[in-house]
């Protein structure tokens, strides 16, 4: 099975001990902020989804 955006944002906190929800919170959508400016990330995931963008 391919990986997903939720494993990408995983694999980039893994080792995160965060200090609190707000600290968890923040490292998710900054981690969730790199995937979107790398396009091919994306791309693969939706590929691997099998979901048809295009309609």
């Amino acid at each position: 099975m391919g990986k997903g955006i939720w494993d990408l944002v995983k694999r980039g906190i893994v080792n995160l001990a965060a200090a609190n929800v707000d600290h968890l919170a923040k490292a998710v959508r900054t981690r969730l902020k790199k995937i979107q400016y790398r396009p091919h990330l994306i791309d693969g995931c939706l590929a691997q989804s099998g979901l048809d963008i295009n309609d």
